[in-house]
């Protein structure tokens, strides 16, 4: 029984997977930034070539380097500059930020556009960076863009399924029922699965997908990645409990789960969860 129920969940995101022509391609500079990161001989000048195509993109990521989000002490008035200063991570993921938004649009449910989708999953990207920084993660950025990515898979559900993932919506605003549950009874899949394939339709790393695949339940995770699942699943609960953007899928959800602990720490969470509007606001503010 339960193997039937396996291959009938399969089928439901392969038959949900083929649909997924109808969603957006990522912007052309979005998804020649996204090739660095999986390009081994890709330099800070390969990057500055991609963003310096697009003129509204080096206005506004040096708009965004010049904010008071990254207190710099002086002006930076280059894409060059910028990456000297920042890194080719930090820049390479900021210039991501600045494009993917323009994919988010649409009305999710009675209260909720993709717009507030697109807020939490800034939010999700800050707060996942700044755990992991204060635990001296060298993966920090690449928690930022997992973040970042995290919730694609409602995305791809506005798209391919948007009356059913409006029932969804609708039924969780009323219900304590975790959200995955009621996707999984309504549209036979949940967005972690169809988010995971969608990050690796778009190119982005293998850390993107399983973030997409697991936040709701990190332990689930392969071990070699349930620090990352653990500390997007840590980040998300705390902006849906704070109710940054679309905060359906996970205001309830526990932070008790032994991954979480093991990769954020109570202490961590505790002490970003007291400092979250200062940490969120400036963000929003900079990428919606």
């Amino acid at each position: 029984m339960q193997t039937q129920t396996v291959l009938r969940t399969q089928e439901r995101i392969e038959e949900l997977v083929g649909s997924l022509q109808t969603i957006p391609t990522l912007p052309q500079v979005t998804a020649r930034i996204t090739q660095t990161i999986n390009d081994p001989k890709s330099t800070a000048a390969s990057l500055h070539r991609i963003i310096a195509h697009d003129p509204a993109l080096v206005s506004r990521l040096l708009r965004v380097v010049n904010s008071a989000f990254y207190a710099r002490s002086s002006e930076v008035d280059s894409v060059e500059r910028a990456i000297v200063l920042l890194g080719f991570d930090t820049v390479r993921n900021l210039a991501i930020a600045a494009t993917l938004g323009q994919l988010f649009k649409g009305h999710m449910c009675e209260g909720f556009t993709a717009r507030d989708l697109w807020d939490h999953c800034i939010a999700v990207a800050v707060v996942a960076r700044e755990m992991a920084k204060m635990n001296d993660d060298p993966a920090a950025e690449e928690a930022f863009l997992a973040g970042l990515v995290h919730d694609v898979g409602l995305l791809a559900g506005l798209q391919v399924c948007r009356g059913k993932l409006r029932q969804v919506c609708e039924r969780a605003k009323r219900e304590p029922t975790p959200f995955t549950l009621i996707e999984l009874e309504i549209i036979g899949v949940d967005h972690q699965e169809l988010g995971a394939a969608v990050a690796r339709k778009w190119g982005f790393p293998e850390s993107c997908a399983v973030a997409a695949a697991h936040h709701h339940h990190p332990s689930l995770a392969d071990d070699a990645w349930q620090r990352m699942a653990g500390l997007i699943h840590a980040a998300d609960t705390l902006c849906c409990q704070h109710r940054v953007g679309f905060h359906l899928t996970a205001a309830s959800q526990s932070l008790d789960d032994a991954a979480v602990l093991g990769a954020a720490g109570a202490d961590v969470i505790e002490r970003v969860r007291s400092r979250m509007p200062d940490l969120v606001g400036p963000a929003l503010a900079l990428f919606r």
